[in-house]
């Protein structure tokens, strides 16, 4: 099985919804940072991959249609080389938004102290390697962090033609997303989580 979306939006731009979602349209199991913490022994291979070492995506990628949130969508790149077939979604919301949710809820999650041992320790350890050193450089102020995010979302769109590429925010609902993928709009609510209060009562 190959994957046949790529999420390229930084978590907190609605990346759990949209994982949900894409399940609920039968794109199921979607890869999201969760799926690390659910079955750590994927965190060395990520780490790995962060590091430049050479992976095998479709062994670390096995099972899964999917994929979106970090640590993927630090590869898009790689990720949409590798899957030529696949379909990109740029999940995006309001930058000041977006800005005051990480700084909630990701940021102070990588500034703690990692557990002394275990497969929890590996996860945090890549996770912190790939968003906090890789992506933000280790400054979390906005005006840097806003320019990432910025300058990542321009080079996506520059990268990926058009008709392969869905900008989306995720209070746009079902509909831009159901015409990207060609398929019937649910008669369900879209999926709403992981709101700022649900990451940090996870963490506690």
């Amino acid at each position: 099985m190959a994957l046949s979306i790529i999420g390229a939006g930084f978590g907190r731009t609605g990346t759990l919804s949209l994982k949900f979602a894409l399940e609920q349209l039968g794109l199921s199991p979607c890869h999201h940072m969760m799926e690390v913490f659910a079955n750590p022994g994927q965190a060395p291979v990520w780490l790995s991959a962060a590091k430049g070492e050479a992976v095998d995506w479709d062994s670390l990628l096995s099972g899964y249609k999917a994929s979106v949130d970090w640590p993927s969508c630090h590869f898009w790149r790689e990720l949409a080389a590798h899957y030529p077939e696949a379909k990109v979604i740029l999940s995006t919301r309001d930058p000041q938004r977006w800005y005051k949710s990480i700084s909630g809820t990701i940021f102070p999650a990588m500034a703690g102290g990692l557990p002394e041992e275990g497969p929890q320790r590996d996860v945090l350890t890549m996770a912190r390697h790939i968003v906090s050193d890789k992506t933000f450089s280790g400054v979390t102020n906005q005006a840097h962090v806003l320019d990432v995010l910025a300058r990542h979302e321009a080079e996506v769109k520059r990268s990926i033609p058009a008709g392969r590429l869905l900008v989306f925010d995720v209070a746009e609902g079902w509909e831009p997303l159901c015409r990207f993928l060609g398929v019937p709009v649910p008669d369900t609510p879209f999926p709403r989580t992981n709101f700022s209060e649900e990451f940090q009562a996870r963490l506690s």
